[in-house]
């Protein structure tokens, strides 16, 4: 395993970030311990989960990946100093009440305690804004922010979901008062979904340093070459919202995909990271398996190492300009 470093900080993050939304929803407590005992031992050192991780599932109260991240730490074999761990705020963490979500420091500094509560730690590595809020100043959530670094609960501090003004509104607003700033966000970005991060975003984290640490790198699961053109679509829910994707374009894109992937002895979700991983300002995608196979498969990617006729070959069928 590969490690760069998270944005301009000094801290050290492998090159492939292990997602856990699943976990306590379509992975039970056991199986994600697997996964992420499995993906420690394999160099994976970076972990991502949210506050409202599963709360749209009927019964999930959320908190339920972080409550599960939380026992991990507590009963496996490994060293909590050695693990950057990240997780988020933003969403509804109760069903009434008019504070119940946001950035405002009410919502952070009640939310904080909970994260760390059930993620059984004294600290966060990296703190992010899940979301932004549109009715709390940027210079609020910020010093919140900052107050938490201060007092050690946090480390560093980052967001996602961010358009490229907010992103720059809200570093101007950390150099001016002279708080904390986001180092990192995390973006929907993929082969093919390039133009909502490449159009504005990725010049914004270029020129201020900022990493990148995207999800869904995979296309939701199109890129793993789980559809084809000539194939039925699977009856699910999933394979329903695939059909944005299912455009001559991808179908093209898979084609080349296949080649470069027979090439190597590599499998399409291998490419799919190891593209992603090629690309400016990106540290470390995020991945989400639920099985030690798919576990087994997005490792390969680490040693992945595309030439450049191919980068461009894949630029040239996923262009979105």
């Amino acid at each position: 395993m590969n490690y760069r470093y998270l944005g301009r900080t000094g801290l050290q993050v492998s090159e492939l970030c292990l997602g856990t939304m699943q976990f306590g929803w379509s992975v039970d407590q056991n199986d994600s311990f697997d996964v992420l005992s499995t993906a420690y031992d394999a160099g994976i050192n970076f972990i991502d989960t949210a506050n409202i991780y599963s709360r749209w599932i009927d019964g999930n109260p959320g908190g339920v990946s972080e409550r599960i991240i939380g026992n991990w730490l507590k009963t496996a074999d490994v060293d909590r100093d050695q693990i950057v761990l990240a997780t988020k705020v933003r969403g509804p963490m109760r069903d009434t009440g008019p504070n119940k979500e946001g950035l405002s420091r009410h919502h952070i500094m009640w939310q904080v305690e909970e994260s760390l509560r059930r993620l059984q730690t004294d600290y966060i590595d990296l703190y992010q804004t899940h979301w932004f809020d549109e009715n709390t100043p940027i210079d609020e959530t910020l010093r919140a922010m900052d107050d938490l670094v201060r007092q050690g609960k946090v480390r560093h501090i980052g967001c996602s979901n961010y358009p490229a003004w907010r992103l720059t509104e809200a570093t101007w607003a950390a150099e001016y008062a002279k708080v904390v700033r986001y180092e990192t966000l995390q973006p929907h970005y993929s082969l093919v979904k390039r133009s909502e991060f490449e159009r504005e975003l990725q010049d914004v984290c270029e020129t201020y340093g900022i990493g990148v640490i995207p999800y869904s790198p995979l296309g939701g699961g199109f890129l793993t070459g789980k559809y084809r053109k000539d194939a039925e679509l699977p009856d699910s829910v999933r394979a329903q919202s695939m059909q944005r994707y299912m455009t001559d374009q991808n179908w093209a894109l898979l084609d080349t995909m296949d080649e470069i992937c027979a090439a190597h002895d590599k499998t399409l979700s291998q490419l799919a990271l190891a593209w992603v991983m090629a690309q400016k300002t990106i540290v470390a995608p995020i991945i989400g398996p639920r099985t030690l196979a798919q576990l087994a498969d997005n490792l390969g990617a680490a040693d992945f190492v595309l030439s450049q006729p191919e980068l461009a070959a894949l630029a040239e069928k996923s262009a979105w300009r």
